[in-house]
């Protein structure tokens, strides 16, 4: 098994195994060589463009390194976007439309009002792609493009990315009220969640470990420092200092778009401290911390495998990320590509 590399400077081939954690930035798609990654079961396959649209990943990669230069937490951004959006009705880029007539956009959802952002990100690339290949490129293919392409720029692995997702023409409001999961679940819950889209604990724990980069806001975690059961105590599982510390950025009133690091260790870079920091009750979110107590399933192992093994952890993380963008992708004759990503055509 392994991850198809090209350099987008040298156009170098390099085969990198799964638990390699070596990632450079400007990584192209690569070609469906019939490997793990090659074809998918959703009639997604990476070489999608290699005809239509080569230079596609080249193009995405320059824009990113430049956002991200410029912006460190744009990655975590971005990376987010792809999750929320293949939450709801699949990876389909439903999360970009703006409000029309016949669109609600869920953009005003409970978890994505006044927190999801990159969507200027998603339209420079989108933009330059029309340029280069004319109504070629999806949205949803962006989206995905760009969540891979931020975790290489942050340190984190490479993987090859199956390609061919067509965009929708619905949006769904009342889908991403429902299945985009809070920062307050139980693990219960979240498993629930994830078990909805096909995915499973492995993939759950994974994929939490993206919190290794970017920052939340103080409403979702208030709860934690002031009244966690309902009884004006704060969570007795944070550790005392970071406790004390986090009570300095998110005030009892007032403050709530107050921002705190995910993983205060390595903020900017995508590594396994985020899990360290879980197993030292440093985790930030209700829904970081009871992957570790929740004392359901084998979370708790999970989180002590990724801590001790970052090999590990990257290569579960490609596969899920993977895994993820093959949630109900519309292909063949189904959605569009959009000209506008905000807009249908």
């Amino acid at each position: 098994m392994a991850f198809l590399k090209v350099s987008s400077s040298l156009m170098v081939v390099v085969f990198l195994f799964p638990t390699l954690s070596l990632a450079f930035p400007g990584s192209g798609f690569g070609w469906d060589n019939g490997g793990y990654f090659g074809g998918g079961h959703s009639g997604l396959f990476p070489g999608f463009y290699q005809f239509s649209c080569p230079q596609a990943n080249e193009i995405v990669m320059s824009v990113l390194e430049k956002a991200i230069a410029k912006d460190p937490r744009m990655a975590a951004s971005l990376l987010r976007l792809h999750f929320h959006d293949c939450f709801v009705q699949g990876c389909d880029a439903s999360i970009l439309l703006d409000d029309s007539a016949k669109i609600a956009s869920e953009k005003r959802s409970g978890p994505n009002n006044n927190s999801i952002r990159g969507f200027e990100v998603i339209d420079e690339i989108k933009a330059k792609l029309e340029q280069a290949c004319p109504h070629t490129v999806s949205c949803a293919d962006i989206l995905a493009l760009s969540a891979r392409g931020s975790t290489i720029l942050s340190g984190g692995p490479m993987w090859e990315l199956p390609l061919g997702r067509k965009d929708s023409r619905t949006a769904s409001l009342s889908g991403s009220n429902s299945n985009i999961p809070p920062p307050n679940s139980t693990v219960q819950n979240l498993i629930t969640l994830f078990k909805r889209q096909g995915l499973d604990e492995a993939d759950l724990v994974a994929l939490s470990g993206g919190h290794t980069i970017g920052v939340a806001r103080c409403v979702t975690f208030k709860q934690r420092l002031y009244n966690q059961n309902g009884n004006n105590q704060p969570d007795a599982t944070l550790e005392k200092t970071y406790y004390h510390g986090l009570k300095a950025v998110c005030p009892k009133t007032g403050g709530d778009n107050n921002l705190s690091p995910l993983d205060f260790a390595s903020p900017a870079k995508f590594d396994n401290t985020y899990f360290k920091l879980v197993l030292w009750g440093k985790g930030l979110l209700t829904s970081d911390e009871v992957l570790l107590t929740g004392n359901v399933g084998k979370t708790m192992e999970l989180v002590k495998a990724y801590a001790t093994d970052e090999e590990l952890f990257f290569g579960q993380f490609a596969k899920s990320m993977v895994k993820m963008g093959n949630i109900s992708p519309l292909t063949g004759s189904n959605g569009e590509v959009r000209k506008n990503c905000r807009r249908l055509n």
